[in-house]
């Protein structure tokens, strides 16, 4: 178990784009990755941090909505015709895609 040693202030945003000052403990290690790494990218801890924490959402809002997708299609399956004329159109443009 890591023991949690240092606490950081972190800005985040709120809708009228002013910040709010909050303390979120944190462990040492963790903290000098943290620095180590928002200093090679030229940022301050607290604008790594913010951007770390916008991530996080964004990825977590993206799970979501992969499993609302997934979920539809459990519950109305596409029509075996329909999906097979999207195969057969997709194969015509994807070899036209240049990766």
């Amino acid at each position: 178990m890591v023991k949690i040693t240092q606490q950081i202030v972190v800005c985040a945003m709120v809708k009228s784009k002013a910040k709010k000052i909050i303390q979120v403990p944190i462990e040492d290690e963790l903290l000098a990755r943290i620095d180590a790494t928002a200093g090679v990218v030229a940022e301050s801890r607290a604008a790594f941090i913010r951007e770390a924490c916008k991530h996080r959402l964004k990825s977590l809002q993206t799970k979501e909505l992969d499993r609302l997708y997934v979920e539809g299609y459990r519950k109305r399956p596409e029509e075996l015709d329909w999906a097979e004329a999207s195969v057969k159109l997709l194969s015509k443009r994807l070899p036209k895609e240049k990766w």
